[in-house]
């Protein structure tokens, strides 16, 4: 029963949740239960979550020289990273539209009186600037980008260097079998960590059941029942049905092959750290060649974020709603594309969604408030968000691989014609 890793995660996923909300609501009064093993259970995540990080710098340097180097020219490079690049756009804005579809007809918010609020002040104060964001992508410090951990720059540095080794071809073998055997023990020190997911998932939800305050998610159940159903149908209708029409993965095999994936990332809330996790689930579950998603997937924890354009857009408009100040037909456009920005700039890491909230809501004007109802509610959402994420990132990048392999079949015809 307990052979499947995916089955051994959810144990500990289930596990957790369930004593930590035995300890918040039956033993809050002994510190060993609410202080102790709370602590306990915070650092045992962290640390978990740590040594995944630990590993996603160089798994995702690594793995992007050894993609380019596997591409058979560089032209088919340009090609591939266009693809992506698009795709993943098209995902975002899909994400937002809907959102915006369901937030018009329904209308969330509307008659909330959440004027009593408490109030939380934010850091931000402006809206980041897209070429801003497009000049920082190239490193003034190599270093820096990796001891930051700074992805876009990652890619880039990456990037560049598979295409020059890839241009020198035989002359610098030796360089490329280094990329590949350094490829295949982060793969194998990959396996070795996770194996240990059971441990690290079940502190961080027991920390999470001891610390959540239920009282705050029954007062607002329409906002949280929109988004989580949104997000839900995005991960287990939305994204398969498309696998299933662009591929020959049926979408109940896209389901199967990605319950690991969905399970870690819901317990650690962050793309970034499930990197390794959709690395796998591509390569060895659904059979995407190592070019396709060594380039995408950490392009994709970066910015292809689906979940969160959704979850943006729906609190946007609930609070506007909620705090009597309704976005208006002129404000739209402005407001979509604002939400646009943020969505592609929100990073793969854990309260993203929360901060680029924040920002909106500083931005349009709206009540400072309105943060602590975001702030109250972003670790149930962020979960499910961040799983919408990477299944957005498996979709599409499995999509991207069936173009790809067809481009290829098309060029051997003409080969063989020729």
């Amino acid at each position: 029963m307990f052979k499947s890793l995916s089955a051994r995660i959810f144990t500990g996923l289930f596990a957790g949740l369930m004593l930590g909300t035995l300890v918040q609501y039956l033993l809050s009064d002994i510190s060993l239960f609410s202080g102790t093993l709370v602590d306990i259970a915070a650092g045992v995540g962290t640390m978990f979550v740590n040594m995944i990080m630990m590993l996603v710098v160089p798994l995702v340097f690594v793995s992007i020289v050894c993609g380019v180097c596997e591409l058979q020219d560089l032209r088919s490079f340009g090609r591939l990273g266009g693809k992506t690049f698009g795709f993943y756009i098209i995902n975002t804005l899909v994400g937002i539209s809907a959102a915006l579809a369901v937030c018009l007809l329904l209308r969330p918010g509307e008659g909330v009186d959440m004027s009593g609020a408490t109030g939380v002040t934010i850091n931000a104060t402006e809206l980041p600037n897209l070429m801003a964001l497009i000049v920082d992508i190239v490193p003034r410090n190599p270093i820096a980008a990796f001891t930051s951990a700074n992805m876009l720059q990652i890619i880039f540095m990456a990037l560049l260097l598979g295409g020059v080794l890839k241009s020198m071809g035989n002359t610098v073998i030796g360089a490329v079998q280094g990329f590949q055997t350094a490829n295949k023990i982060m793969m194998k020190l990959i396996s070795v960590v996770m194996q240990l997911a059971p441990i690290g998932v079940f502190a961080l939800m027991f920390k999470l059941g001891a610390t959540l305050e239920s009282q705050v998610l029954f007062s607002v159940l329409e906002y949280l029942g929109l988004i989580i159903g949104l997000l839900v149908l995005w991960v287990f209708v939305v994204y398969p049905a498309a696998v299933g029409l662009f591929t020959p993965i049926s979408a109940k095999t896209f389901r199967e092959k990605t319950q690991e994936q969905i399970l870690f990332s819901f317990s650690t809330a962050s793309s970034n750290a499930t990197i390794p996790v959709t690395m796998r689930t591509l390569t060895e579950k659904l059979g995407v060649n190592q070019a396709v998603a060594g380039f995408g997937v950490p392009l994709g924890a970066t910015m292809n974020m689906g979940g969160v354009a959704i979850y943006i857009t729906v609190a946007i408009f609930f609070i506007a709603n909620a705090f009597g100040t309704p976005i208006t037909l002129e404000q739209l456009p402005t407001v979509l594309f604002s939400i646009f920005l943020l969505a592609v700039g929100a990073g793969g890491v854990p309260g993203g969604g929360m901060v680029m909230i924040g920002v909106m809501i500083h931005q349009m004007g709206l009540p400072v408030e309105a943060f602590a109802l975001v702030a109250a509610l972003d670790r149930l959402i962020d979960m499910i968000l961040t799983s919408c994420n990477v299944v957005g990132d498996t979709a599409v990048l499995t999509i991207v691989d069936q173009t790809e392999k067809a481009h290829q079949q098309q060029q051997d015809k003409v080969s063989a014609a020729a």
